[in-house]
């Protein structure tokens, strides 16, 4: 009897050992409100920061598991190896999630030698669900006679539509089918003087469209368009170079006699001279007339 009592408390006791022990290691709260943000095939996860007393700075540790991991791992997971031991509330697994196929990803925090439990994202991800897919940024610009179109940013294995045709023409718009890691298009043999639009979208898949970017217009100038205005900007840059030289190598070998030809001196008006000889006109005096007068004398 003794010894089955004695049995029966240390069992309790043991209990009550590993309770303490799991006490002791799962003390941090698991993450929560954990989410996907995905915009442009690009992958942010995100969790809320734990509210949690700790005298260092709570870490957090991203995992995933895809297809892959799920079937030829056995179910292992996959360290998230820019998100281990980060201070971030978020991690980007856009590369990390390099297949279409269903991803689970969950993530813990760390306060010391103290571990919180893993806190799952549900349902999966899968990178197709991107949920906003914004208009490409486009450049067009006219090289010769042709047309050069530049993405930037575009989201991974997306498919770029872009839609050219001529202003006021006839011809119907030729669409080009590209493919995002080319990012640059080039559209040769326009038609010199004449003005292309171009108008382009991203797609993912049939059913994931972006919106449509701003019509852009320009103008095709011809092969020779490259070398025509440096021409000319050179040219006159010469003639007026030339002309400068000229005028000031006449000036200072001009000869006195032939600047005094060539460089006739003009007198000043007598309204700028400054001795000035005033003349005012006086009415002529009126001429007396005088009358001879006879005296004769008295008897």
């Amino acid at each position: 009897m003794i010894r089955r009592r004695t049995v029966s408390l240390l069992v309790t006791m043991m209990k009550m050992m590993v309770l303490l022990d799991l006490n002791c290691v799962w003390t941090l709260p698991a993450p929560s409100h954990v989410s996907m943000d995905s915009v442009d095939m690009r992958h942010v996860l995100k969790w809320r920061p734990l509210e949690a007393p700790c005298d260092t700075a709570i870490l957090y540790s991203v995992q995933f598991q895809g297809e892959f991991e799920l079937i030829v791992l056995n179910g292992s997971w996959v360290d998230a190896h820019e998100c281990q031991q980060t201070p971030l509330t978020h991690c980007d697994l856009t590369f990390a999630l390099g297949s279409d196929s269903d991803y689970s990803l969950h993530v813990r925090a760390q306060c010391g030698s103290l571990l919180s439990p893993w806190s799952q994202l549900s349902p999966a991800f899968n990178r197709r669900d991107t949920a906003v897919l914004a208009a490409p940024q486009m450049a067009v610009t006219a090289v010769g006679d042709a047309l050069q179109v530049s993405f930037d940013r575009l989201p991974l294995t997306a498919i770029v539509m872009v839609t050219v045709w001529q202003k006021g023409g006839d011809l119907k718009p030729t669409v080009y089918r590209m493919p995002a890691e080319q990012t640059v298009l080039s559209v040769a043999a326009l038609q010199e003087g004449e003005v292309y639009c171009v108008r382009a979208h991203t797609i993912i898949e049939p059913q994931l469209h972006s919106s449509s970017t701003d019509t852009q217009c320009v103008s095709i100038t011809g092969p020779d368009a490259a070398w025509r205005k440096p021409t000319a900007v050179a040219v006159t840059v010469i003639l007026t170079a030339g002309l400068l030289f000229a005028v000031f190598w006449s000036v200072l070998h001009c000869h006195p006699q032939s600047c005094q030809q060539y460089f006739h001196k003009e007198p000043l008006p007598l309204s700028l001279q400054t001795d000035w000889d005033i003349h005012i006109p006086l009415s002529p005096k009126e001429t007396e007339h005088c009358e001879q007068i006879h005296v004769v004398p008295s008897v």
